[in-house]
């Protein structure tokens, strides 16, 4: 590896550390110091923490016909980046449930942009210099895991902390995000049209399916935890040790993906991850104790670690070369947006209706059902290559 290409990699290594580290400081954290400092209820908690998701289906299409037709991927990676930190601060300098609603959904529609063109830039710098992507995504893990350990110790003196953190931690992102390599994008690119192309594409579809079954309670648990270990008796910082474990534990499963995904399969890998996370939420309703919750935090590296590699390359692969982007950012919109927003919208309710302990048998309900889609696919792909081969003779 050449050094222009080393100081590409380390950049974007940066960036995803920032990025995610800004995330971690203000996501986990938030339902709590909604729930402390701002007395909402279970309503408006699962309202406020939908908001991100929600934003997600709508505008990271529309970032990604910006970013396309200005073709200025890293502009505009940079610019929402910048912005998206700037209003964190309103958080603090805002109170009551409605203006919290603004501020959280002006945060959001900058916030979309961040990751899909990230990951594009990334995905497709690194298959050009022949580089793991995982090795680039687990410092966005490291950044997370690192930021709710700080975070949750530090919101314990001042639980406004986590906000001050999120905007610097996406300011030093937004420089970075002007070093890294630029993406020569096609200024013929149609990005309605290619939504029309890959909608047709039946493995894609029901692959969506699977991600928003499987993915969404993953990511929806981001913003229940922290109030999952406060019932179970744990503090700020009780609350930073659990999720350094859990989102350390992805970096080596991300590191290893490559070689499993080989071996096994990019299906076989995404069912494994499924199975993985329905065990960890039947665990979490059967209301364990905190030394349990700890030590089995490490189940999130199967899930997570395992699944965005798995999932990104999945869709990768079955989609013509020339709407890939396309696909991956409808991937995104529906398993980071509309799963996410579902699991989190609907366990708002469930938390407040019910308890926590019962949103988490929601969350392995839907795994249960995207596990048993996922052998479904797996055999008509199976049946579909058998036919493919006898074709040939």
């Amino acid at each position: 590896m050449d050094r222009h290409v080393k100081r590409n990699i380390l950049t974007m290594q940066g960036f995803y550390l920032f990025t995610f580290f800004g995330t971690g400081s203000l996501l986990p954290l938030l339902s709590v110091y909604l729930s402390d400092a701002e007395q909402l209820n279970g309503y408006q908690i699962g309202i406020i923490m939908s908001i991100s998701p929600i934003i997600m289906i709508f505008f990271q299409p529309l970032w990604g016909m910006l970013s396309d037709k200005l073709n200025a991927p890293i502009k505009i990676l940079t610019v929402t980046t910048f912005i998206a930190g700037l209003f964190g601060l309103g958080f603090i300098l805002f109170s009551g449930y409605y203006w919290i609603f603004i501020i959280a959904t002006c945060v959001a529609i900058f916030q979309s942009a961040i990751i899909p063109i990230s990951d594009s830039l990334s995905i497709k710098y690194t298959s050009t210099v022949k580089v793991n992507y995982g090795n680039i995504r687990l410092f966005g893990s490291l950044g997370f895991g690192l930021a709710v350990f700080i975070m949750g110790r530090l919101s314990e003196w001042n639980p406004k902390i986590i906000f001050i953190s999120f905007f610097a931690s996406l300011i030093i992102a937004s420089f970075l995000a002007l070093k890294m390599p630029a993406e020569k994008v096609s200024k013929k690119q149609n990005l309605l049209a290619g939504i029309k192309e890959i909608l047709v594409v039946k493995r894609f579809l029901i692959f969506l399916v699977i991600t928003f079954l499987i993915f969404g309670p993953n990511l929806a648990n981001n913003n229940y935890f922290g109030l999952f270990i406060e019932n179970r008796g744990g503090t700020y910082t009780g609350i930073g040790i659990a999720f350094l474990i859990a989102v350390l534990s992805e970096i080596p499963f991300m590191k290893a993906a490559g070689s499993w995904i080989h071996r096994f399969g990019l299906l076989k890998i995404a069912t494994l991850a499924g199975i993985v996370s329905c065990i960890r939420w039947l665990l979490y309703f059967t209301e364990p104790s905190l030394w349990l919750i700890y030590c089995t935090a490490v189940i999130q590296g199967f899930s997570i670690g395992l699944f965005i590699p798995a999932g990104l390359q999945y869709v990768k692969d079955i989609t013509p070369v020339h709407i890939t982007a396309t696909a991956i950012t409808l991937y995104s919109a529906f398993g980071n947006g509309v799963g996410n927003w579902f699991c989190t919208f609907i366990g708002g309710i469930i938390y407040e209706e019910f308890n926590v302990y019962t949103l988490y048998l929601f969350f392995s309900i839907l795994s249960f059902i995207g596990v048993m889609l996922n052998i479904w696919l797996i055999r008509e792909e199976k049946g579909h290559n058998s036919v493919l081969s006898v074709s040939k003779y």
